[in-house]
């Protein structure tokens, strides 16, 4: 039943997409030359030609970006990045055609609008559309019947997700194991391994879970061959997934298979050219515009306390290289800056430093640290070398973040995870930003970090900032 739910729902979002694509044009057409009062050079007729053949093409790319495949396990900002890129895509190829071509001269600005109109539309239709599933299926409805072969701490934990987020749609129909293992998780026991092709036969989940401890590994190939018999899809929860990233990358020596165990978007020379150039142009930027600022906070610095205006602190930035970071001085000079952190309640801040600290304007000469490239705007916060030797011992991926260029700001920064707090929480959320970094998920980071984090979309709940 959930395959021919999956199959009408796609049909559906590829029916709908194109008349959304398609109407963009006469509405468009309408608003440039009828509400605008414009001067017509292209008849309707034309525009609507157009339409059909770019909402083909458009239809077939968002195709191609996969955003007509089941998206239980695709986040709503994953989706909606795609649709984006997707779009403009195709957009630019239009222009670029329309520019060259010797025929039919289109307004710019009408263009511009169905490109505005069809973005904005299906972005809104993606956002209700979840809504709507999540609320279907916590309600019971259009779930996805799961088989867990294995019963060690991984299926524990897929289950848990599973049964904690019901939006997912996921609902586990048993479990195959040994029978010594039978007792846990209060899910049914259906049988032990050897009886696994019969049990799905019997019980006809929609997929297998392999969730198999390291000392079960060996019974992998029965478990695909079963599910290759039946014809069932399987997906594998491999006993090293704790140290896997969420998007894991292969690459291909000679047809063999060959795990990234590791993949960080800012190795590619393009992403890091982007990145750095978004922190030379915003830093310089931010340091014309936040100078009146630094100029009073420095004067206030030098009247409310003796010594110098600006710290510099030693700390570790990518490649385990140290660098001096600047900020602000908001506390009394102390023997105590390199081994201890400053809390909430510190005894040794300045009023007018607790100041600083609550607006964060002490931060500010580190556009300084990101113009010469020390640090970056966004990015994991770094740390002095006393506590990176502690905790790359303690904290299991600590080292993990120097990898990246250090920001100002970072993903555990803006979820709550500064100061003298959770440091195995930060990491997860460190990481979880190395791996999964885009142009837009820095946007976003800087513009929780001005506004609040209520700016993010509702979408990323909890469980999403830190789901690996």
């Amino acid at each position: 039943m959930i395959k021919e739910n999956q199959k009408l729902l796609n049909r559906l979002h590829v029916i709908s997409d194109g008349l959304i694509l398609f109407l963009s044009f006469p509405l468009a057409y309408w608003v440039r030359y009828i509400l605008l009062n414009g001067e017509r050079g292209v008849t309707l007729r034309e525009y609507m030609l157009l339409a059909l053949g770019y909402t083909a093409v458009q239809l077939f790319t968002y195709a191609a970006f996969g955003l007509y495949q089941s998206f239980r396990r695709l986040r709503l900002r994953h989706e909606l990045a795609r649709l984006w890129e997707a779009s403009m895509l195709d957009f630019l190829l239009l222009q670029s055609l329309l520019f060259l071509s010797w025929g039919v001269h289109y307004s710019r600005l009408a263009l511009g609008i169905a490109f505005a109109l069809y973005v904005g539309i299906l972005s809104l239709k993606r956002f209700i559309l979840r809504r709507f599933l999540h609320m279907f299926r916590r309600a019971g409805y259009n779930l996805k019947n799961v088989l867990i072969v294995g019963n060690g701490h991984l299926a524990a934990k897929y289950l848990n997700e599973i049964r904690r987020d019901k939006a997912l749609g996921y609902r586990a129909v048993g479990y195959v194991c040994g029978i010594r293992d039978r007792s846990k998780n209060n899910l049914k026991w259906l049988g032990g391994f050897e009886n696994l092709e019969e049990i799905i036969e019997e019980t006809g989940p929609d997929e297998v879970i392999a969730a198999l401890e390291a000392e079960d590994y060996g019974r992998m190939p029965d478990v695909i061959a079963a599910c290759e018999q039946t014809g069932v899809k399987l997906s594998i929860i491999p006993f090293f997934a704790e140290y896997m990233p969420s998007n894991p990358q292969f690459d291909d020596l000679n047809g063999l298979p060959v795990l990234n165990i590791r993949r960080i978007p800012l190795d590619n020379w393009a992403n890091a050219f982007i990145k750095r150039t978004m922190d030379i142009v915003g830093s310089a930027i931010l340091l014309v515009l936040t100078s009146p600022l630094m100029l009073i906070c420095a004067i206030g610095v030098k009247l409310t306390s003796p010594g110098p205006v600006i710290f510099r602190q030693e700390r570790v930035g990518r490649g385990k290289k140290t660098f001096y970071m600047y900020k602000f001085r908001s506390m009394r000079q102390n023997g105590e800056s390199d081994t201890a952190w400053s809390r909430d309640s510190d005894g040794r801040r300045t009023a007018f430093g607790s100041f600083m600290r609550k607006c964060s304007l002490d931060e500010l000469p580190q556009f300084w640290n990101v113009l010469r490239g020390d640090m970056s705007l966004v990015g994991p916060r770094p740390e002095i070398p006393h506590f990176v030797e502690r905790f790359k011992r303690e904290v299991p991926l600590y080292m993990v973040k120097h990898q990246v260029r250090p920001g100002i700001t970072g993903w555990a920064q803006v979820n709550g995870y500064r100061g003298d707090t959770s440091i195995p929480a930060r990491i997860e959320h460190d990481i979880y930003y190395i791996e999964h970094w885009t142009v837009w998920f820095d946007i976003q980071i800087l513009l929780m970090t001005v506004f609040g984090g209520k700016f993010l979309n509702a979408e990323v709940t909890e469980k999403e900032k830190v789901r690996r």
